[in-house]
């Protein structure tokens, strides 16, 4: 089976503290925005400590417009997606030659040719490597990128894949729009970036033991009929503008318990066959939602709970950020369950198996 083989994951420099960000929204919207106290509220009920920002929060005092933004995502991908990469290899004692697919997965920014195109230019990858940019999954892409990946390398047990997930949530935000889904999304979005290397059987054995293995067993997608305005982008002149629905948890409690039961059910197995979930920190109120539609020990959601605390909220990179932690604190033998939500509205989710031997 495909294994992941290493993970990185990327801190900017400009991260800020929540308190900090909230101050800074309160004296942005205090002239605009009525009854702004009680609003404020948003930014402690997220239960987040820090901010993982890609630019210093100075940078939103003022108005840009879609093109700098967008140019900036650009420079900012280019330069931390470039570094990640390198330091992924490096640690799992690859070289960029041995790469043979690159899988880029993003939903925050526009680029023709895609970014991958720029960082296989900048890096001077193999010109013939395999090229997969994917948009638009939202939350949700991370997970899909590792089930790409998987397939890719069931395909060919020779691949050397490297993910690579990028996210800057902070740039589409728009000053002006007072809506309720941009100010929530003030309160809880941030930035991230993360390169992850998968690699399939063939190369598995022609590396030295592993401590841990991390196989992917499959993967399965999701869409909810009828459902695109639950979460998504709406695209004006000024950039992009968030549409986030407060029905989100709802949508967990209600659906996603028997869509995890019938995916695991398809492998042979139970919720209570799991033992590390990997899960998507939504927000707060979303990772209640698991705990509570699935009767989970909260302790299975530390990870989730440390990452959504320490970064905030990276949209598709999130996932990679908590399966990282589970890389750094250890996981426990037998399955796992990597699972995000996005636009569509839909769900990812992923079937790992670990030892640790």
């Amino acid at each position: 089976m495909p294994q992941i083989i290493e993970i990185i994951t990327v801190d900017f420099g400009h991260n800020t503290g929540q308190e900090f960000a909230k101050e800074f929204a309160k004296n942005m919207f205090s002239e605009t925005i009525p009854g702004i106290e009680k609003k404020l509220e948003a930014f402690d009920n997220a239960k987040i400590k820090r901010r993982n920002f890609c630019v210093p929060v100075e940078f939103f005092a003022r108005d840009y417009s879609f093109e700098e933004k967008n140019r900036l995502f650009q420079e900012i991908s280019l330069e931390h997606s470039v570094n990640a990469i390198e330091d992924c290899l490096t640690n799992a004692g690859f070289t960029k030659e041995e790469l043979t697919d690159i899988i880029y997965v993003n939903t925050t920014g526009l680029a023709t040719p895609s970014m991958d195109a720029m960082i296989i230019n900048k890096m001077r990858l193999n010109k013939n490597i395999n090229r997969l940019p994917i948009w638009g999954l939202g939350c949700a892409g991370g997970v899909s990128g590792i089930g790409k990946a998987m397939m890719i390398a069931k395909a060919n047990p020779g691949a050397v894949i490297m993910l690579i997930c990028v996210e800057l949530c902070t740039l589409t935000f728009r000053r002006n729009d007072l809506s309720k889904s941009n100010f929530i999304a003030t309160s809880l979005f941030s930035d991230g970036i993360c390169a992850c290397l998968i690699a399939g059987d063939e190369v598995i054995k022609r590396i030295p033991r592993q401590i841990k293995k991390n196989e992917i067993i499959s993967s399965r997608s999701r869409l909810y009929y009828d459902s695109h305005d639950v979460m998504g982008w709406d695209f004006l002149n000024e950039g992009f503008k968030v549409v986030f629905s407060r029905d989100i948890p709802n949508i967990i409690h209600e659906n996603v318990k028997q869509d995890i039961e019938d995916y695991l059910k398809l492998e042979g197995l139970g919720i209570n066959d799991i033992t590390n979930f990997i899960a998507h920190p939504g927000g707060a109120k979303v990772i209640q939602a698991y705990i509570d539609a699935l009767a989970l020990n909260p302790a299975m959601m530390t990870n989730t709970q440390e990452v959504l605390s320490s970064y905030g909220n990276m949209s598709s990179v999130s996932v990679l950020y908590v399966l990282n932690e589970f890389f750094r604190n250890g996981f426990k033998d037998g399955y796992g369950l990597m699972i995000s939500l996005g636009p569509g509205f839909s769900s990812e989710m992923a079937l790992l198996k670990i030892s640790n031997f």
